[in-house]
């Protein structure tokens, strides 16, 4: 564990968002970083433990809603549980960044502490890469007047992500590759995917993101100054421990993601290359990077058999038989009270499906 990362950082989990997009395994009360997807431990317990080789326990913070905090609590028995924040709404990253930022300054006996923030439910791969890279960026952090983020080569070209156009490599003396950021891009259409991923001048936008707390509230000033606002009602709310206080202002914020509010705004943003497997497990479709397939290209988690069946997603009990014939690029998913049958490229409108059952009294049981 670096001196830097001990002695001055703290590490943020984002780990409010319901995971609409893996319904139906995910649920308003059993959300995606909750799953057991990978293994015998849930995304976020797999978060936690990456981020513990360089960060202790008592200075890893999560942000997550109200009902996250005990089922989180008792998974993460390791964290102080004080450590485990709720937030009075979802209002997206922008708000969700700042209330981490007033928390950890309350608490904190730096004068300006390093910031870095991490999603909850992430797949990364070489995880020694990711531990040098996730020192460096903090280093850089400290280093400069701006904020660093960290992209991910891309292997293809995917509509689902963010992208990042990178401009000059930046001189340093660490082992990462740091680049200027020169602009942030939202989900692409195909076409214009296959144009970012042909020029090579574009990464994936991970959603990690490193500061030093003086750096984000100029960020506030300059892209954003209701997120300013907020921020300073915020902190003094939280230093009286005014829970009606903090919900007024949350209350009163504006739904709006970090991307949007501040890296789509300011200046001097460098992005470090990040060379490991990654994938924000997004939507069904991801099983394929979770799941070694099989020789007819299917990924499947639970019991299944089929015959001509190729290039499907197959998600069930160990103890539910799904059988399939005669079916190509689907997505099927098995749980006791639910299934969803859908086209692989369909697969992001799912989140569409949840909201349709939210609309109807007669099955938002089944969210």
């Amino acid at each position: 564990m670096s001196d830097i990362l001990n002695n001055s950082a703290y590490a943020v989990i984002i780990a409010g968002g319901k995971g609409e997009r893996f319904w139906p395994q995910s649920r308003l009360a059993r959300p995606k970083q909750l799953l057991r997807l990978l293994g015998n431990i849930s995304l976020i317990e797999q978060t936690v433990e990456r981020i513990h080789q360089q960060f202790p326990y008592e200075r890893i913070f999560i942000i997550t809603t109200e009902e996250y905090v005990a089922p989180i609590r008792s998974m993460l028995f390791s964290l102080p549980p004080e450590n485990v924040i709720s937030e009075p709404c979802g209002r997206d990253t922008g708000p969700c960044i700042a209330y981490a930022a007033a928390h950890i300054k309350t608490v904190a006996a730096e004068e300006d502490p390093v910031l870095c923030v991490f999603p909850s439910d992430h797949l990364i791969r070489e995880e020694d890469i990711f531990d040098r890279i996730v020192a460096d960026c903090t280093s850089m952090a400290v280093a400069r007047q701006g904020i660093v983020t960290i992209g991910i080569k891309p292997t293809y070209a995917c509509t689902g992500y963010g992208y990042i156009r990178t401009g000059e490599r930046l001189p340093c003396n660490m082992p990462s590759e740091f680049f200027e950021a020169v602009s942030f891009r939202e989900k692409p259409v195909k076409e214009v995917a296959e144009e970012y991923f042909a020029s090579g001048e574009y990464l994936w936008n991970s959603g990690i993101f490193f500061f030093r707390h003086s750096v984000l509230i100029n960020s506030f000033r300059t892209a954003m100054p209701a997120l300013l606002d907020f921020y300073d009602q915020l902190e003094n709310a939280i230093r009286k421990q005014d829970a009606a206080g903090i919900k007024q202002c949350y209350d009163d914020v504006q739904k709006v993601s970090f991307d949007v509010s501040v890296m789509e705004k300011v200046s001097s943003t460098v992005v470090a290359k990040g060379d490991f497997t990654w994938d924000d497990l997004g939507s069904w479709t991801s099983m394929k990077n979770l799941l070694v397939p099989d020789e007819n290209g299917n990924a499947v988690l639970g019991l299944h058999t089929g015959i001509e069946t190729s290039n499907c997603v197959v998600v069930g009990e160990a103890d539910h038989l799904v059988a399939t014939i005669g079916i190509k690029d689907l997505i099927v998913v098995h749980t006791d009270d639910a299934t969803l049958i859908c086209d692989a490229k369909s697969a992001q409108r799912v989140k569409e499906l949840t909201q349709l059952l939210a609309n109807k009294p007669d099955l938002e049981s089944f969210l």
